[in-house]
């Protein structure tokens, strides 16, 4: 099955207004083309070194997420051009986001993501620590930063009703902050939960991006 075929295919299960974002980490640019002369112009990528080889040789019309740990110290390599950042876990990478957009004459939208997962190994807010950022109005000291939703990533584990109670959860944060805190504002919208193996699940709760890329591309 060609990545073109896996594209269409992929295209006709999704309901309308659920972004597909094809995680192209580790592929090379000519299985990137493949997926883009498919009619797919959102790619992400979790390595920022990776990411900068590809943004310059690919079309420049490609949205570029990015949806891995985000070190601080390399923000400044991906400012000019990223259109979203799906991992954003603390202040103080919200502080240097601020920073790089600034110094590009630009605001970055940015995703708040939330630990909802029991595993140590994944990374984020946790939802009081969120509550609490957001409670403190903090995020109105960042005018280079645009908080646009959420983003979380489930436990991994054969157990799909754990899957979709922490699916679950990331939706109702999402709705008790829209409310409280961003219900004035239009671009707060986005849910983005749900990867290759567990996407129909996050839809069904309530997903609005979904981040790809076995099921894109095949395994690495």
């Amino acid at each position: 099955m060609t990545i073109e075929s896996r594209v269409n295919a992929l295209r006709k299960t999704i309901p309308e207004g659920v972004k597909i974002v094809a995680v192209s980490k580790f592929h090379p640019t000519e299985t990137i083309l493949q997926a883009y002369d498919a009619g797919q112009r959102v790619f992400g990528e979790s390595r920022v070194q990776e990411l900068i080889v590809k943004q310059p040789e690919l079309p420049q019309d490609i949205e570029w997420h990015f949806v891995g740990n985000l070190q601080r110290n390399k923000v400044k390599q991906i400012a000019p051009f990223i259109s979203l950042i799906h991992s954003v876990g603390s202040e103080r990478l919200i502080k240097e986001i601020n920073k790089q957009g600034k110094a590009n004459n630009r605001v970055i939208p940015c995703l708040l993501q939330i630990h909802i997962a029991e595993e140590e190994t994944k990374s984020g807010f946790s939802p009081d620590e969120c509550r609490r950022f957001l409670t403190d109005k903090k995020w109105r000291e960042y005018p280079n930063v645009q908080l646009v939703g959420v983003m979380g990533m489930a436990t991994f584990t054969d157990d799909k009703e754990k899957v979709r109670e922490e699916f679950r959860l990331l939706k109702t944060l999402f709705d008790e902050w829209k409310s409280d805190f961003f219900s004035d504002d239009p671009s707060f919208k986005e849910i983005s939960m749900g990867m290759s193996d567990d996407h129909p699940t996050a839809i069904e709760e309530g997903s609005t991006m979904i981040r790809l890329g076995t099921i894109l591309f095949g395994e690495r």
